[in-house]
């Protein structure tokens, strides 16, 4: 990178990097962002579903454009909706190989124009406040493939949720462990990177000129795919690692301190 680099487009994780876990975005943030989007396009990249990352695009005010929902199996365009790019999987050996492992475990999956399909109700704002909910057997979960399956576990931890994910024996689909007991199953070589190789072309842009940041696992890949990388501060190691640079944690606007160089 030249000491002239500057982004020609940004792709932000949601939860941990712009929003905090009180579900709050600074004013800071948002001001830093807003006079990017101005400047170049800014893409949200999250594990969220589309109808939970809506609110968080209007909010920023963003203008027309994409966003990578689901870890990257779907591009879709802002605001409209339209499904740009969908990647999908049969989940039916996994979710029998949760239930050997994991009998405990909720199982959810996403449905584009309606919310989500779970086998239990999960904890509270989960799955984003406000979505749509609908409680089916494990055999009505996934009659077709899906973009992700999400695991939960209140009872469990995270530590607990890599050791399952071991036991699973995942074969044939991508996993990421969140910052909980959360375990996201998603198409085999699918993550961050997929959907914004598709958000990027939209616009005839390269990854080199790409300024990622973002603060989970699911993060590591989308990072390392863009020109500059930037793992929030509190981030684990692993993805501290992965990243070009480190900045402030979502608390102290580490987003706006690293646009604001540009913007």
């Amino acid at each position: 990178m030249t000491d002239d680099w500057r982004p020609r487009a940004i792709a932000l994780d949601i939860d941990g990097t712009l929003v905090d876990h009180d579900e709050r975005i600074s004013t800071a943030v948002v001001d830093a962002v807003r006079r990017a989007a101005a400047q170049v396009p800014v893409i949200l990249a999250t594990g969220r579903s589309w109808q939970s990352t809506r609110p968080i695009a209007e909010l920023l005010g963003l203008p027309d454009g994409f966003v990578v929902v689901s870890n990257g199996a779907m591009t879709i365009g802002y605001p409209g909706g339209e499904v740009v790019d969908e990647r999908t999987f049969d989940p039916s050996t996994v979710i029998a190989s949760v239930r050997e492992h994991a009998p405990n475990a909720r199982m959810a999956v996403e449905e584009h124009d309606f919310g989500y399909r779970v086998t239990a109700p999960f904890p509270d704002g989960d799955l984003g406040d406000g979505t749509a909910i609908r409680v089916v057997s494990d055999e009505q979960l996934a009659p077709e493939p899906v973009t992700r399956l999400i695991i939960r576990d209140p009872e469990q931890s995270e530590a607990d949720f890599v050791e399952l994910a071991e036991r699973l024996g995942l074969h044939g689909v991508s996993y990421f462990v969140g910052w909980t007991a959360w375990l996201d199953i998603a198409p085999e070589g699918v993550d961050k990177s997929t959907g914004l190789k598709v958000a990027l072309a939209q616009f005839g842009l390269e990854a080199d000129g790409l300024l990622a940041m973002g603060d989970g696992r699911n993060d590591i890949e989308m990072l390392t795919y863009a020109g500059l990388g930037v793992a929030m501060g509190a981030a684990p190691d692993e993805v501290k690692a992965a990243a070009d640079e480190v900045t402030k944690t979502v608390q102290d606007d580490g987003v706006a301190a690293v646009l604001n160089r540009w913007f």
